[in-house]
């Protein structure tokens, strides 16, 4: 009779995780993935583009010395993790099934379990990059964890509008071109949400350059006007996940927030970063070196006796970059009945 270890054993776990294709996110393209090897991590930020200038100079003469002007930032990467429980009743007929079919139901069963733990940790993640992109400022959920990432964004680079958008008064074209100005770059791209983009599209000011240019008001000829304004494309992000309370009940969230409008251009914003989990650790220090562990470590383990606890659980360290914090602009635009920004 097999032991549920042996059916499931570390090898194949991290094997089926590194050769399954989960679903990808805004994120992943945006912040592109890099294992790190510890969990302290010195991160370089370029906060200034614009170039200085290098002076006239005669010849048999000393250059000037520049001065190296990138800021070191150091941060401890945050710890995520979940696991399920494996039913005592699904763990009998594990290692005894009526049939083959039965033995196929439950192996998937696991391997389910497995999927949601890990999309589960790839959502956490993602929340992260959004916190990032949003509000400049990472935050955990748990009240008991006093893990906060700053990125330090220039204050001038995070405002709020005077007048909402959605207010027909308001002139949405005027704000980008004075955010815009503040910037040292050309920014490329938005991120915001369907519903500001409504509100944009059946703005008063807006219609008024969709019928003098004689075109039909649509997300493409929005942007086509932008991008002859010299302005960023508009891309909308309105992803959802779920959060389950000590209750067992679910919310369902927003990534990114519904009344935020963030401009950057088409550089590589940063990285997200993966390092060690202790569960990693302990299994390297276990002439296990051999093995392959992704950016997410997966694994099912027994703990307990009564009850007899088998578990699936799924684990990451991790923490997105911001390469320069003065080439994002964040910008509020107080949308009636929005949901409030995080």
């Amino acid at each position: 009779m097999p032991e549920i270890l042996d059916l499931f054993n570390q090898r194949d776990v991290l094997s089926y995780v590194n050769n399954r294709q989960y679903p990808t996110y805004l994120g992943d393209s945006l912040f592109p993935s890099r294992k790190v090897l510890s969990l302290d991590v010195e991160i370089l930020e370029d906060r200034y583009t614009t170039p200085v200038i290098a002076p006239m100079s005669s010849f048999d003469s000393e250059a000037q010395i520049g001065s190296r002007e990138a800021d070191r930032r150091y941060a401890e990467l945050g710890y995520i993790k979940r696991k399920i429980q494996l039913k005592e009743k699904d763990l009998v007929a594990l290692r005894n099934p009526r049939n083959p079919q039965e033995q196929q139901y439950l192996t998937q069963l696991v391997y389910n379990d497995t999927d949601h733990m890990v999309e589960g940790v790839q959502a956490r993640v993602e929340l992260m990059r959004m916190q990032l992109l949003a509000n400049g400022v990472v935050l955990p959920d748990d009240t008991d964890s006093s893990w906060k990432i700053d990125y330090g964004l220039p204050k001038e680079h995070q405002v709020t509008v005077t007048k909402s958008w959605d207010d027909p008064s308001s002139d949405p074209i005027s704000d980008i071109k004075a955010w815009v100005n503040t910037l040292d770059i050309v920014p490329t791209r938005a991120l915001t949400s369907r519903k500001v983009l409504q509100a944009l599209e059946e703005n008063s000011s807006i219609k008024a350059l969709f019928k003098s240019l004689g075109v039909i008001p649509s997300d493409g000829s929005l942007n086509q006007i932008m991008q002859s304004l010299g302005l960023p494309v508009i891309v909308t992000y309105d992803r959802k996940y779920r959060a389950q309370s000590a209750t067992g009940s679910y919310t369902k969230e927003r990534f990114f927030p519904e009344d935020k409008f963030v401009m950057f251009d088409d550089n590589t914003l940063g990285e997200t970063l993966y390092g060690p989990t202790p569960e990693e650790s302990r299994l390297m220090s276990g002439n296990s070196n051999d093995m392959m562990v992704g950016n997410i470590f997966a694994t099912m383990y027994e703990e307990g006796h009564d009850p007899v606890g088998t578990w699936t659980k799924a684990a990451a360290t991790s923490l997105p970059t911001l390469a320069s914090p003065d080439e994002l602009f964040q910008a509020q635009v107080l949308l009636s009945g929005s949901t409030k920004s995080k």
